[in-house]
């Protein structure tokens, strides 16, 4: 298994180190080599070669067999043209790898329940996949720019964008995924007001139409983002575009208490060997302010090799095993700061301590030191 680490900017170096240290457990654990090789993408790219992503690092990408992904950015490099920022090198690794798929489960574990905003009523066991388009759409649409008229008034323009091919193939991912849940499809657009929404929902229509055992449901984007605080628990699947995905993924992150609970998987179409390229990461941002600090929750980049196990190791029942080491630690009370509210904290490494020993030993109790 040749796994390529990003681990980017701000708290990416940490998460993504106690993920490395997970990675390295279960090839021991199950017996596979593990070829693991890291490279620079980012704010760390771009002090290192003065872009953010070098075309080295996109090739050992298509040679992995998967990538993890910390963080990327921060207000130093704000001041810099948008194809230079740190952004642009996850942009150019989705498009380049064509990781069209993105997958972003919203769990809510009943032991965090308090720790949302919501009531736990409304939230207790949620469980939500929200598969968003990642390489088309307005993020990758031309043309775009900023311009000055006569008169001085600067005028900006984007491309929003989908091909019928863009949006089938989306589709079969959320259609075929359902059929391993609950058999349920909710598509999100625009089509009241946007002709990609109108040709979204056709096509989405028409996907719908073959896969006859799974039930299509349609919902404009602004409502969606209302019902996902409202009444959380009737989405099953929701497939969307770039745009709203990347919005509608974070309200339903908020929901479990904490972006720093949540994965993510970018994943191609198969290749004619019969894998597909794939990237993984958590879903929340750098966080340069308590970067260095050992205290960002490590468990969506848990999670997200968790993932990894699922989708690129075909190893199903030892993704399993790691949801479910999370899922007692966290009913053990051990908490990072971002999900302590007011209780004791521990740190980074402390909550991956904890979590290999639960996989170590499930049956034993989970003990940690929590520090205030």
């Amino acid at each position: 298994m040749r796994l390529l680490v990003l681990p980017g900017d701000g708290i990416g170096p940490e998460i993504v180190g106690e993920a490395v240290r997970l990675a390295r457990w279960f090839s021991a654990d199950l017996g596979f080599d593990l070829e693991i090789t890291e490279g620079l993408v980012g704010g760390a790219s771009i002090e290192a070669h003065g872009a953010p992503i070098t075309d080295a690092v996109v090739e050992q990408a298509l040679a992995a067999d998967a990538v993890l992904f910390g963080a990327v950015g921060g207000p130093r490099w704000d001041h810099l043209e948008r194809p230079a920022r740190p952004e642009a090198g996850i942009l150019r690794l989705r498009q380049t790898l064509d990781l069209f798929a993105n997958l972003r489960p919203a769990v809510c574990y009943g032991e965090l329940a308090g720790a949302s905003a919501l009531k736990p009523d409304l939230i207790e066991d949620l469980d939500i996949l929200i598969i968003r388009e990642a390489t088309a759409g307005v993020y990758f649409g031309l043309p775009r720019g900023i311009e000055t008229g006569p008169d001085g008034a600067r005028r900006a323009y984007d491309t929003q964008s989908y091909t019928e091919a863009e949006i089938a193939r989306i589709c079969h991912v959320a259609f075929a995924t359902a059929r391993t849940r609950s058999g349920r499809v909710c598509s999100v657009d625009k089509a009241n007001v946007m002709e990609t929404g109108a040709l979204w929902r056709a096509v989405a229509t028409e996907i719908g139409a073959q896969y006859p055992d799974v039930a299509l449901s349609h919902m404009f984007a602004d409502n969606c983002a209302m019902q996902l605080v409202s009444r959380p628990k009737q989405f099953d699947v929701i497939v969307t575009d770039n745009l709203f995905g990347d919005i509608l993924s974070d309200a339903a992150a908020a929901l479990s208490g904490s972006l720093g609970l949540l994965p993510s998987a970018s994943l191609s179409a198969p290749l004619a060997n019969g894998r597909r390229r794939a990237l993984y990461e958590p879903i929340h941002g750098s966080a340069p302010d308590i970067a260095g600090r050992g205290m960002a929750n490590p468990i969506a980049t848990l999670l997200s090799f968790g993932l990894c196990l699922r989708h690129s190791m075909d190893r199903p029942e030892a993704a399993d095993r790691l949801q479910q080491a999370v899922r007692t630690v966290l009913a053990e009370g051990i908490r990072t700061p971002d999900i302590a509210v007011d209780g004791p904290s521990v740190s980074s490494a402390a909550l991956t301590d904890a979590v290999l020993r639960q996989l170590e030993n499930p049956s034993s109790p989970v003990e940690t030191k929590a520090r205030r």
